[in-house]
């Protein structure tokens, strides 16, 4: 009898072991912060010699190739390169299977910052393409001609499947590299990638030292030569430098990435909208004026009207200033944009706000504080079924310090936060559910540390929160 009271004993231990593990397999994906610490180690950028930023061989030979959406609706690419000995040619050579080689004429450009002077970067913008089609492409025609692929999407449609990569505040440091390999090796695949800005970081170097935008176009050239990213521009972006006589911001940004602002109607390159196969995204600029009666406010008072979700059911917002954050750091920076849009928000059902800056990640159940003024005291934000889901994810790897303060008690609106580095895939299924999962750096390529079932809002506005209930 005593043995089996032993093993009674033993088999209830190993109950409230088990018990205690599910518990917090729960709490992690419930309104908890996660229980997984990430080993402190000083994050560095890559040595300048590193293979991931080598320069392709020979003479004239495009480097840094990059592609973006050229239109608003998806057939047509912006392909950027840059060429350094001389300007050589402006032509993009493209051709699928099923047609002729077409040739594309683009222009160059050049700028000086400080002390550097930039190679000759190319934009070519390659319209009238067929939907989902694999094309392939060649650059440097005349000299070291340089050969790439791109797939286009599906037509727009509001039952059309397709699933976005999302990176945010990436840097050019040995995490970098990880979070990029990471995302191309993620067996969910992403088609393109959503980017909420902060690309290379070159600010944090003596003078802005522009040579690291150079690097990082050839270290992300891998991915974004062949799938397009969609770019939202960061605080690191700015480049605003008035004590290097420096004082037109966005400078090598712009010069350097370009996006298809006129289409939606945009007077400006840091906001526009893009329209990929079921899904209507936005992009807004945190360091642009967004307060009322300027060009922003104005324009996204008029997208938002726009927004057919019988054609595009998923409504899609990236910015890089998140507008819920329950770190320390960047605290409430986001909080005058919040005030002023957020009401437009909840009204027009957005399903998810894709945001970087805060160097962790952090998802939100949908709430809203809509009610407050300045007088009523009625702060504390309430879950809404009309509002989105706010996910930051500013955890690409940069050399600049995680995040690891966070405030404490964990508000209720926060559903999980993780003081690691990692990526997100959103992968749409049909106009009424999509998958989300993030992936934190040190997992397995196949493993979410979080993951949610999104409900669109439009088709069907289900309860999809995740917390402990």
């Amino acid at each position: 009898m005593a043995k089996m009271g032993t093993s009674s004993r033993v088999a209830a231990a190993i109950v409230v072991v088990l018990g205690f593990v599910l518990s917090l397999a729960v709490v992690c994906n419930g309104g908890k912060t996660s229980s997984f610490v990430r080993k402190v180690e000083k994050t560095v950028d890559m040595p300048l010699d590193s293979d991931v930023f080598k320069v392709p061989p020979g003479y004239n030979a495009p480097q840094q190739v990059h592609i973006t959406q050229g239109d608003q609706l998806g057939k047509a690419v912006i392909v950027s390169w840059v060429t350094v000995e001389e300007p050589g040619s402006n032509t993009v050579l493209y051709w699928s299977a099923y047609s002729k080689k077409q040739k594309s004429e683009g222009k160059f450009t050049t700028y000086k910052f400080y002390n550097y002077t930039s190679g000759y970067i190319h934009h070519t913008t390659i319209r009238n393409l067929k939907f989902n089609t694999k094309y392939y492409y060649v650059v440097g025609i005349g000299h070291t001609e340089r050969q790439f692929w791109f797939i286009t999407p599906p037509e727009v449609g509001p039952d059309v499947p397709y699933t976005f990569g999302l990176i945010g505040d990436l840097g050019q440091s040995f995490d970098s590299n990880k979070t990029l390999t990471h995302y191309e090796l993620n067996p969910q695949k992403g088609q393109a990638v959503l980017f909420v800005g902060d690309l290379c970081y070159a600010d944090t170097h003596p003078n802005h030292d522009n040579v690291w935008w150079d690097t990082w176009g050839r270290f992300t050239e891998r991915s974004v030569a062949y799938q397009p990213w969609i770019w939202t521009v960061g605080n690191h972006e700015i480049d605003f430098a008035p004590e290097l006589g420096e004082t037109k911001p966005f400078k090598p940004y712009t010069h350097r990435y370009h996006v298809p602002y006129k289409a939606s109607g945009s007077t400006a390159p840091f906001w526009y909208s893009i329209k990929r196969a079921s899904a209507y995204i936005i992009v807004l600029s945190s360091y642009s004026a967004y307060g009322k009666y300027t060009p922003q406010y104005f324009w996204l008072e008029q997208e938002l009207r726009k927004v057919n979700r019988s054609e595009t059911p998923w409504l899609i917002v990236l910015m890089h200033a998140p507008w819920y954050n329950s770190y320390n750091f960047h605290y409430l920076e986001g909080e005058t944009m919040r005030v002023m849009y957020e009401p437009w928000f909840v009204k027009y059902k957005v399903d998810v706000v894709f945001a970087g800056h805060v160097h962790a990640y952090e998802r939100s159940e949908r709430m809203s504080n809509v009610a407050y003024n300045i007088v009523n005291g009625i702060c504390i934000p309430v879950k809404d079924q009309s509002a989105p889901v706010y996910i930051t994810i500013g955890d690409g790897g940069n050399t600049e310090v995680l995040a690891t303060n966070m405030t404490e008690p964990q508000p209720a609106y926060s559903a999980y936060r993780e003081a690691s580095f990692g990526h997100a895939t959103f992968d749409i299924k049909n106009r009424t559910h999509a998958y989300y999962g993030w992936h934190r750096n040190q997992d397995g390529y196949a493993v979410t540390a979080d993951s949610m079932w999104f409900f669109n809002r439009y088709y069907h506005p289900v309860d999809d929160s995740t917390s402990a209930q």
